[in-house]
């Protein structure tokens, strides 16, 4: 067996091997309600500024709402909060469908979609935080670690690329509504499944007395979610762009195509990350994968056809999952592990609203001055990660010292 394969070999044997099937299942509503919703309201409505304006809000909830469940998570269990979000989620769907179909509003069809996004259970973040968990108490090396960040990364790729298919395969042969009543069921059916996994027991850390499990967050962490937020907004201009290049192109269905050409190629490069060697360091991992991504963007700026958008999307996939998997990486060795959960909650909303505010900026832009522009916007974002990532310095987490009760000094993550 090849050192890859026992690296995840290693991973499924902390979990079993149910709890990744049901975890995948899980996180693919988070991936089909947001252009659900799109698809749904413009269907009923008749109106693409109605729609937007309720998946705008749909993510707005999620972003608002994302630290929050993290937060609940550190301090009550995964258990009881995902297993509360899950059926909350559940209803909210069945309600924001039953509105839609209604032709309600636009307020209520907004009100209706920041519930959606706020009781979204973040079964990804969460995943990450309960594998890393079970991977430290187990006493596994970092690059086990690693590997853990790796096939989660890979599960929400896969997601996010199956995910918007479905729904559209759904839209073209019955109505969107059927798509998101699905994601109702399995939200309701596997996230509750991965909320009563024996997995969901345990705690990351045993928590000490006093001010341990408030450890406060390091400044350091701030850099890794403003790369998470610039790689979120350099995936929205991409989406942007895309879309209007294939307009123009006259080919409007091949955008969803090419997006799942990006995801299939990042969960391929994400999955490959298990092969990195251990003494290429995490800091090292991310000035690359950001100065990878950002050169891998450039193409996209004078692309004007559609062979060479499919060529250029797929090869800045290469890029994308190892960034996500590396930042993910450091921010769990940075932030105090009574608050991983939340800290990966955080993370994942730094890159949702970086995703959403760029797509509805450089959509725009791509209108008035052509897809060029959106790209741009793209590289700009890559730019911008690439030196966030040559400049950071993330420190290591280190506990408080049990002689004093202070925090020790961390130490750079080089």
């Amino acid at each position: 067996m090849t050192t890859m394969g026992r690296a995840y070999r290693e991973v499924i044997g902390l979990t079993g091997p149910l709890l990744p099937v049901v975890s995948f299942l899980a996180r693919l509503p988070t991936a089909t309600v947001q252009f659900g919703s799109v698809l749904l309201v413009a269907r009923t409505s008749g109106s693409l500024a109605v729609a937007g304006l309720t998946g705008g809000a749909l993510a707005l909830g999620q972003v608002a709402c994302g630290p929050l469940v993290g937060r609940l998570a550190d301090r009550h269990g995964q258990r009881t909060v995902v297993l509360a979000f899950s059926l909350g989620n559940a209803l909210a769907l069945v309600a924001l469908v039953a509105g839609a179909l209604a032709r309600l509003p636009t307020p209520a069809l907004a009100l209706l979609g920041a519930t959606t996004g706020a009781t979204v259970p973040l079964i990804g973040p969460l995943g990450r935080a309960r594998l890393v968990a079970l991977a430290r108490r187990a006493h596994a090396p970092d690059s086990t670690v690693s590997t853990a960040l790796s096939f989660e990364s890979t599960l929400d790729e896969i997601s996010f690329v199956l995910g918007p298919a479905l729904v559209g395969v759904a839209a073209v042969l019955a109505h969107p509504a059927y798509a998101l009543g699905g994601a109702a069921l399995l939200v309701a059916g596997c996230g509750s499944a991965f909320a009563l996994h024996p997995t969901a027991t345990g705690r990351a850390v045993k928590p000490h007395a006093g001010r341990t499990a408030r450890s406060r967050m390091p400044r350091s962490v701030h850099a890794l979610r403003a790369a998470l937020a610039l790689q979120g907004a350099m995936f929205g201009a991409c989406q942007a762009g895309i879309t209007a290049l294939t307009e123009r192109l006259g080919q409007p269905d091949q955008a969803g195509l090419v997006y799942a050409a990006m995801g299939v190629m990042s969960a391929v490069a994400g999955l490959s990350m298990a092969a990195v060697p251990a003494r290429v360091g995490l800091g090292t991992r991310w000035r690359v994968a950001t100065a990878a991504a950002f050169a891998l963007s450039l193409p996209l700026l004078w692309t004007d056809g559609l062979g060479t958008l499919y060529a250029a999307v797929t090869v800045l996939g290469v890029a994308y999952a190892p960034h996500l998997i590396t930042v993910f990486g450091l921010t769990e060795r940075t932030v105090p592990p009574p608050r991983l959960a939340e800290s990966m909650a955080s993370a994942t909303s730094a890159l949702v609203a970086g995703q959403a505010l760029a797509l509805a900026g450089t959509g725009r832009l791509a209108e008035t001055y052509g897809p060029a522009a959106a790209f741009g916007t793209a590289s700009l974002a890559a730019a911008l990660a690439c030196a966030t990532a040559l400049t950071a310095r993330p420190t290591q987490y280190e506990p408080e010292s049990p002689t004093t009760g202070h925090a020790r000094v961390p130490t750079s993550r080089r």
